[in-house]
């Protein structure tokens, strides 16, 4: 019997300490202390080629501000790029920011500032993190073939 008593003693004891550590991690988490997401660095990447190392999601006006460098061998002409904020393949739904105007990039420039627009409240708050698709259609050079483009951006909202 004192065996017993012994052991349920032992078995109690410690686990009230994991019962106390389990409730301490759930609080962590429940606060958003966890959240990796938070300690993630923002990027910006297309296919090989082009590159939108400079970017800026901005809260304010839901808008996207990126620049992209053309390294392809020859000019890039946008037809569209937009952004796909439900990972649902397209940019059409009301939830995805809207594709830019057309842009053009000669071979080993930078674009103008291109500003891609995001429905009200889909870029969140300043300081929130926002993520997306980059999903878009080019002509490389003086061909007619259209060629799509994919990519992703990763960033805190300013």
């Amino acid at each position: 019997m004192r065996k017993a008593q012994a052991a349920m003693e032992f078995l109690m004891t410690y686990g009230w300490a994991i019962l106390v550590v389990l409730i301490a991690i759930g609080a962590l988490a429940y606060f958003g202390v966890l959240n990796p997401s938070k300690f993630l660095p923002s990027s910006c990447t297309l296919q090989p080629g082009l590159d939108c190392s400079e970017f800026k999601v901005q809260a304010s006006d839901n808008t996207v501000h990126l620049f992209v460098r053309n390294g392809m061998g020859e000019s890039v002409d946008f037809s569209a790029l937009g952004i796909d904020t439900n990972s649902d393949g397209d940019t059409a739904d009301a939830t995805d920011c809207a594709a830019i105007d057309p842009a053009s990039i000669a071979d080993g420039a930078m674009s103008a500032e291109l500003t891609i627009t995001c429905p009200d409240a889909q870029v969140g708050t300043v300081g929130s993190r926002f993520k997306g698709d980059l999903i878009g259609t080019y002509i490389k050079g003086t061909s007619t073939l259209t060629h799509t483009l994919s990519g992703s951006i990763t960033s805190e909202a300013e």
